[in-house]
Parts: C-alpha cells; structure tokens; sequence
C-alpha cells in the first residue's frame, strides 16, 4: 500500500471506534455504509453454519474493508487505506453479538454473571491491492451480578448496540472483576495493534 497522504477512511459508525482514534492521532475520514443496520449484504453479521467465533470477527472485519474499497470507487472518493473492525464475545465457544432488545440484553447478562469470556475485535485495512488483519483476543471475568442490577442496566440503554450487551468503558466497568488483553479492545478497536497495522502502510505514528 502507498499512502498518499497521512490520512484513511473508517469504515465504521462506532462512536468509541472514532474516539480511539482520535485518542492516538489518526487523521480519518467516515465511510459510512448504508443507514439501516445489515443493509449491506456483502457485510452480514449472520454466523455461518458450524463457524468459529474467532473465524467469525475476522471475516466480518475483512468484509467490511474490503466493502468499504468498493463504496470509495464507487463514490469516486481518493483512495486511502481503509480500516474497518468487528468485535464479538466468544462465551464457551458460543458467538454473543448485540443485544435486540432490552430483553434480549438481560438475558445475555445474566449469562455473563460469575463467568469468564473473550472478547475478540478483528482490525482489516484494505486498499483493494492489499488486505492485513489482525486479532485481538482479551479474557473478562464478570462478578456475581443480581437480578436487579441487571434490570437497571438493562433498561439504561448502555447495552444496546454493543457486543455483549455491555460497555467496559461505561457503567458495566463495576461488573468487572478482572481482565487480561487490552482494554482499548474490549472497547472495540485494539490501539496497540491497530497502530501497529497503519505503521506497516506507512501511516506516520
């Protein structure tokens, strides 16, 4: 890959995911797919028959960079280096993805309670010649959590739209009782990895 300029696409609408970013100095721009959750095809989250969670966020990952390539030609935007990531829970080697409802994330939660699972994020940078991924892989332990706590966060909406039904960097911080891997994947973009993936195309940091 040959950067052009010290710049990429996201190819991401995570609010924490631009944050991240913005947190080590990434100069980006969006690159947004369509509005509707899953209205790309080419970019379902639908779990293949028989398919490995850490098989899974990976192909996810490289999907939506590849995709994002393609919208950037199509959109007849500069060519830059896509970045694009997916983050999921590996609970006993079952995929946990985001909640549906308010319900739904109770239920995960209360799966979560007293055990430990991974979070896996897959990071992809594409620029349609080439694509590198990597995968960040990061153990949680949940404490004990009661009905009524998992009621309350439930219904605060911090668990929507968030693999697992919850966000380390929000109020389920106090669900914790330990971790191992990195903090910044757990939220959903791994930073020592991810940087060193852009240092590898070039991209000054």
């Amino acid at each position: 890959m040959t950067m052009i300029e010290p710049r990429i696409y996201l190819a991401s609408s995570s609010p924490r995911r631009r944050e991240l970013l913005h947190q080590i100095g990434v100069r980006f721009d969006l690159l947004l797919f369509r509005s509707q959750p899953r209205a790309d095809a080419e970019v379902s989250e639908d779990v293949l028959p028989g398919e490995a969670p850490d098989d899974y966020v990976l192909r996810v990952a490289r999907a939506k960079a590849e995709h994002g390539v393609r919208l950037a030609r199509l959109r007849h935007l500069p060519l830059r280096p896509v970045l694009a990531a997916d983050t999921t829970l590996d609970l006993r080697g079952e995929i946990i993805g985001k909640p549906r409802d308010q319900a739904d994330a109770a239920a995960i939660l209360a799966r979560l309670s007293g055990a430990s699972h991974r979070v896996l994020t897959a990071v992809a940078l594409a620029d349609g010649e080439r694509l590198e991924r990597v995968l960040s892989v990061s153990e949680v332990r949940f404490r004990a959590l009661g009905a009524e706590e998992i009621r309350r966060y439930a219904a605060s909406g911090e668990a929507q739209d968030k693999a697992g039904a919850y966000g380390i960097q929000g109020r389920a911080a106090t669900f914790i009782e330990e971790i191992r891997g990195s903090y910044s994947g757990i939220v959903g973009l791994p930073l020592c990895e991810t940087a060193l993936l852009l240092r590898s195309v070039g991209y000054p940091l």
